[in-house]
């Protein structure tokens, strides 16, 4: 039987692609955070992900550019529940919110001047500005 974990806009992806491992938390749980593993930890092998064009999923590396391991896995960590159940659905929700963002592809730049008004403002300032250093410099002397 070959389970699969169906994301926001048809995005798939293996178990077998994912590790999921819990540890010591430093977050929320008092006297918990010392006798429970409650942080959770996730690590993607992007070639398990399926439903993603090629340009989603370059975008979806360069998003995940500073959460790459030295192997290519995408690392993700929660640990801001109280429980294992609520850092594991935090997981969930950050890997769902990634892949959202790679399927949305960047909004085109559209070249823009600056207005006439705005270049004569910002020449006058410069303009203004020069003066005033102008005005601190020593005179020159006149020549003997």
């Amino acid at each position: 039987m070959n389970l699969q974990l169906t994301f926001a806009g048809g995005v798939r992806i293996a178990p077998a692609a994912l590790v999921i491992h819990y540890s010591r938390s430093s977050g929320p749980g008092g006297q918990n955070v010392n006798k429970l593993n409650t942080k959770a930890a996730l690590w993607l092998d992007p070639a398990g992900i399926s439903g993603l064009d090629d340009a989603a999923r370059n975008r979806l590396l360069s998003l995940c550019a500073n959460r790459l391991t030295a192997d290519g896995r995408i690392q993700l960590i929660a640990e801001t529940r109280r429980t294992q159940e609520g850092n594991r659905q935090a997981l969930f929700e950050k890997l769902e919110n990634l892949l959202l963002l790679a399927q949305k592809p960047p909004k085109p730049r559209r070249k823009t001047r600056p207005t006439r008004a705005s270049a004569r403002r910002r020449l006058e300032s410069k303009r203004r500005r020069s003066e005033i250093k102008s005005s601190r410099r020593p005179s020159p002397r006149p020549a003997e």
